[in-house]
């Protein structure tokens, strides 16, 4: 049953993945976008502000002279038109005062501001007394009212420095903010990738693994996978081709067992007839008779020695993908090789020379031993007597270089392309032929076996120098087993 979490397809898993990465990003930039723009309207408001006050101020400023000039001269000449004129002015004074009381000041700029008010309209009072003031100290009281405007604007400009610098930490507030907030929103979207490529990767791996599990020979161990609905069906269809190779595996041994069994018994019997026939126990044979028995003889012979390579060629391929790795010693394996083979090289009178390093692969024992059999046994069986046999091991990059060297007559161009194929016997001739005839089977099982061991098993040298066959293997860098 698939998992609550996972969507039913891999192409809504990767789209969700993406979103999930995405989001502690977009979350991060929609949060500085809202800060920014909220920094941006406060200064907007706060620029706007200052700059009414200061116009406000200054305005005030000017029409308290104004109204100082105007005082003055009521006072001098005692022109009632000049009168009408300050109160002209002092209506436009009382607006710019009123717009200006409606800005966020201060309480120093307020309390500054009420002062000038109640100034000028207490001076405004003892202005329109015709003979009661002290023309004299009025006007210095006008005066003494400009100053306090004066102190109005200078406490506006004072507010607007202040406000300047309001922003500005505001800013650098909001800067901060934003650089502490980077690396979480950085570690969270790295959090949750690395979280939603765990998500996305546990069914590929899964999937990887049953594939690498099938390439190995493994046919019991089922294929499960969990995750999108598309991936599990994914899954059952590998299941399916395992169940499959499986059923193949048993028809095919089958198979081999029926035509092995039916393939030998007549054979058996036509042998038993022949013997009968060649031991004379149906009586003499004539001189022609006696060559189309050894012609039936022979064929009898060749037609059982094809089917047991048949056998064992199966035998050998069903071996081929259950291997037991482990760190071998190799330098050790071919000296332990050569010694099983000591005494076949005696045989023949045939030396070995080792030059051997100390090299560690990661291999199954017996077949890689089995490897090394089949090289030094084919170079033995391809020596003259007398000769030397050149065993080299040596690290190249991060691979071992076994090559295995004969002084026999090497292999012919004819033979070179087929030399590795499944029942093939070359045709070179052999110094001193075995009696008992090759199979066709240990370069192709040798070559099947390294190339399991992700290595390689090619023919470097050919005649007349004899052969040079190498085998390549990735090294180790565990240690010795």
């Amino acid at each position: 049953m698939r998992p609550a979490y996972y969507p039913r397809s891999f192409l809504k898993l990767l789209l969700l993945a993406f979103f999930a990465a995405a989001l502690p990003l977009v979350v991060a930039l929609v949060q500085a976008s809202f800060q920014v723009d909220s920094l941006a309207k406060q200064s907007q408001r706060a620029v706007g502000q200052t700059a009414r006050a200061a116009r406000a101020s200054r305005q005030l400023l000017e029409q308290t002279v104004a109204l100082e000039r105007a005082a003055r001269q009521y006072l001098v000449l005692d022109d009632p038109t000049l009168l009408e004129d300050y109160a002209t002015l002092r209506g436009r004074f009382k607006s710019t005062s009123s717009e200006l009381s409606l800005l966020p000041l201060d309480d120093e700029q307020l309390r500054e501001l009420n002062r000038t008010i109640d100034g000028e309209a207490a001076l405004y009072d003892q202005l329109r007394k015709p003979h009661g003031a002290d023309k004299v100290r009025l006007a210095e009281s006008y005066g003494e009212l400009t100053d306090a405007a004066r102190g109005v604007q200078r406490i506006s400009n004072d507010l607007i420095d202040r406000e300047m610098d309001r922003l500005q930490d505001q800013a650098e507030t909001t800067e901060r903010l934003l650089w502490r907030q980077l690396p979480l929103m950085l570690l969270l979207g790295v959090g949750v990738s690395g979280l939603a490529a765990f998500y996305i990767t546990r069914p590929l791996r899964r999937l990887e693994g049953a594939v690498r599990r099938l390439g190995d020979g493994d046919l019991e161990s089922p294929v499960q996978v969990r995750g999108p609905a598309d991936l599990e069906s994914l899954g059952r269809r590998l299941d399916w081709l395992r169940r499959r190779l499986g059923e193949l595996e048993v028809q095919k041994a089958r198979f081999l067992r029926h035509v092995s069994h039916e393939l030998k018994t007549p054979l058996t019997a036509l042998r038993e007839g022949t013997e009968l026939l060649a031991d004379g126990s149906m009586g003499a044979l004539a001189e022609p008779q006696r060559e189309v028995l050894g012609i039936l003889q022979a064929k009898t012979r060749q037609l059982q020695t094809l089917i047991e390579r048949l056998l064992n060629v199966q035998r050998s391929l069903d071996e081929l993908g259950r291997l037991s790795p482990e760190p071998l010693a190799l330098d050790e394996l071919v000296r332990r090789g050569a010694a099983e083979q000591r005494l076949a090289a005696e045989a023949h009178d045939l030396r070995f020379t080792e030059t051997l390093a100390s090299l560690t692969v990661m291999g199954d024992r017996q077949k890689l031993a089995t490897v090394v059999d089949n090289l030094i046994s084919n170079a033995i069986k391809h020596s003259p007597p007398g000769g030397m046999i050149a065993l080299s091991l040596q690290k190249q990059g991060r691979e071992a270089w076994l090559e295995v060297t004969d002084q026999g007559p090497g292999v012919p161009a004819a033979d070179r392309e087929k030399i590795f194929d499944w029942f093939y016997l070359g045709r070179g001739g052999d110094p001193a032929p075995s009696p008992v005839p090759g199979s066709g089977l240990g370069l192709p099982i040798a070559r099947e076996l390294a190339e399991a061991h992700h290595g390689q098993l090619t023919l470097v040298s050919v005649a007349p120098e004899g052969a040079r066959f190498r085998l390549t293997l990735p090294l180790s860098e565990s240690p010795r087993s």
